[in-house]
């Protein structure tokens, strides 16, 4: 059995809150309940009361053992984006956005859930291809192939060595 909960709109960065939820998916709830406790984020906060919640659904709307509950799914969605402006030099405007994040907390007892099947065409059996024999030499022939050769980088002309001693030239003349 399972039990849920969910915090929606929480000003909280969706990336912020995800780094805690990650702290506590997939461990014992008691145990969640401390890390939450002692985190030094702030989103350890919001996300350690929707978990409380879904422990106290589990208890009460379930009947479920508290000391038995484990963190089954727990993830953050992103909610809606608050647009602010702050003033900057010169008569612009920088644009600041406020987020805020969906929490939500699944508690289970630890018994397998079974859903059910989605039906299932039947594949149909392959038929297997006729095997031809072919001759020994054309079978190692591609495997027989080297590579070809890269391309050598294209000699220095030697123009460049002439017309920097007729400058040369030149000079000791003038």
């Amino acid at each position: 059995m399972e039990a849920r909960a969910q915090a929606r709109y929480v000003r909280v960065t969706p990336m912020k809150a995800r780094r805690v939820i990650n702290l506590i998916r997939g461990m014992n709830a008691a145990d969640a309940q401390a890390v939450l406790t002692f985190a030094p984020q702030a989103a350890s906060e919001p996300i350690g009361k929707v978990l409380a919640s879904a422990i106290a659904n589990a208890t009460n709307n379930h009947a479920m053992d508290s000391r038995g509950l484990v963190v089954s799914e727990a993830f953050v969605d992103e909610g809606p984006t608050m647009k602010r402006i702050r003033p900057r030099a010169q008569g612009r405007a920088y644009r600041v956005r406020k987020r805020s994040s969906h929490i939500t907390v699944i508690v289970s007892d630890g018994a397998a859930i079974i859903k059910p099947a989605k039906a299932v065409k039947p594949v149909k059996p392959v038929k297997p291809a006729k095997e031809v024999a072919a001759p020994k030499a054309e079978a190692k022939a591609p495997a027989a192939k080297k590579a070809p050769a890269a391309k050598k980088a294209p000699a220095v002309k030697k123009t460049t060595a002439k017309a920097t001693t007729k400058s040369t030239d030149a000079k000791k003349k003038g």
